[in-house]
């Protein structure tokens, strides 16, 4: 719980001021009306990517000031080790193999399979269904035209790609078109950089007259492939021509990027996100607006991962656990660090608790509501906390994770608390354990959805 955050995972708690800021959780004093919802998505972004979380090169003073506004989480984690499964994830609030659509690692083209169904109830449906106007500015990635898409799955608008990542000047994507638009048809495009031009759209989203609470989920592609920074034409206008004559893997970009461009992507990131948070304050809605910044899964070729193991695509630390930030003014007391395990789907079940919206009794959730921990000193949720993709599963109970890689085919143990870097297993001396967390994600893994 949260009062004993003193002694807690100190190994986790990177940045300096995180020793000062650590005391027994608080919940701003009075009460509010429904706050409007601020959901930003980075895409790609490794645990040590802001300088609030450890990175020694890259400078996010919009976001460490979020972080000092509420609280940072120094445990959290994506529902997935890629896109597509954490999306998922965080729209249903289940875990993403109950969903056709979280299966693909991740989706990457047009079938009526690979999606979030219509009929499938969505955080955005059932708080549009509560009174909430509801949009989606950024990446959907959780199904393409004509079989899915953002306005099919509860949201009253959309602008934005479709597709895992788009060239951020031509918005030209792996599947060899434009993919950039307004609803369910192609938008015009300026020609600017794509994460301004998601930021200026979302600014204006927030500026706009509102009659009621809004959810907004701004989800940024940066720093996603291809490594292109501001100002980054003519690596476009290349990468652009291979996709155009055919070679579509110019997209990912593999002969490309360096640890400059990427810090620069970041420190853009963090200055858009700072022009979208300034329009809060501007316009009164900051101390009434609940905001939550999260990354997809963890880091890339070019993140910094330190001390965690792994990265973007595996169930280490380093693929999953993810910088972690909400802030809420008129309830959440802020310069707040917290060590308790949360994950993407967490967050679902805790907005509709908080949004007074009641999940769909025929769906039910698996994400646990951090409500009660966040606003009324309530012990933060006790559960298991389970991953699997097509190559390796993982399980979290306490300070305990069990990991098991196709590449090895053994199980592992790991205390993460003590080794977040996952270099001592522990499997051989706790064989007692092992056997019962794995017991335990085979139950969870049963009910889902199989891998074709």
């Amino acid at each position: 719980m949260f009062g004993a955050l003193a002694g807690a995972a100190a190994a986790t708690a990177i940045p300096a001021e995180a020793a000062a800021a650590e005391r027994a959780f608080q919940a701003a004093p009075g009460r509010s009306k429904r706050p409007n919802i601020l959901f930003i998505l980075a895409d790609d972004l490794g645990w040590g990517d802001l300088s609030s979380y450890g990175s020694p090169l890259i400078r996010t003073p919009n976001l460490d000031r979020l972080a000092r506004g509420g609280v940072r989480f120094t445990n959290g984690y994506s529902a997935g080790a890629v896109c597509s499964p954490t999306r998922v994830a965080l729209y249903t609030g289940r875990f993403p193999g109950r969903t056709p659509g979280g299966l693909p690692e991740p989706i990457g083209a047009a079938n009526a399979t690979d999606g979030i169904p219509a009929t499938h109830p969505t955080l955005p449906s059932l708080l549009r269904a509560s009174g909430y106007a509801t949009a989606l500015i950024g990446k959907w990635h959780g199904g393409f035209l004509p079989h899915f898409g953002p306005l099919r799955s509860g949201f009253d608008e959309f602008f934005g790609n479709y597709s895992g990542g788009v060239d951020y000047y031509s918005k030209y994507s792996h599947t060899g078109k434009y993919d950039l638009y307004e609803g369910e048809t192609p938008a015009e495009d300026d020609g600017r950089y794509y994460t301004d031009v998601i930021a200026d759209r979302a600014e204006a989203f927030v500026r706009r007259p509102h009659d009621r609470p809004w959810l907004l989920h701004l989800n940024f592609t940066s720093p996603h492939w291809p490594w292109e920074a501001p100002g980054d034409r003519a690596v476009s206008d290349e990468i652009t021509a291979r996709i155009r004559a055919g070679d579509i893997r110019a997209i990912f970009h593999e002969d490309g990027g360096s640890l400059e461009t990427y810090t620069r992507m970041v420190e853009n990131l963090d200055q858009r996100i700072g022009q979208v948070l300034d329009a809060l304050r501007r316009t009164g809605q900051e101390r009434d607006t609940l905001v939550i910044f999260q990354s997809d899964n963890g880091g890339e070729r070019f993140s910094y991962n330190w001390p965690l193991s792994g990265n973007k695509a595996s169930l280490n630390e380093g693929g999953i656990r993810v910088p972690t930030i909400v802030r809420w003014p008129a309830r959440i007391r802020s310069g707040q660090v917290s060590h308790e395990p949360i994950v993407t789907h967490d967050w679902t079940a805790t907005l509709l608790e908080i949004a007074g919206a009641e999940p769909h009794p025929d769906y039910p959730l698996d994400g646990a509501s951090f409500a009660g921990y966040l606003l009324r000193g309530a012990s933060a949720p006790e559960r298991d906390l389970f991953w699997r993709t097509r190559s390796a599963r993982a399980l979290r109970r306490g300070r305990y994770k069990y990991l098991r890689a196709t590449a090895t085919g053994a199980d592992a143990l790991y205390d993460v608390e003590a080794d977040p870097r996952e270099q001592a297993n522990l499997a051989v001396r706790r064989p007692e354990l092992v056997a019962e967390l794995r017991t335990r994600w085979e139950e969870l893994d049963a009910p889902q959805l199989r891998y074709n």
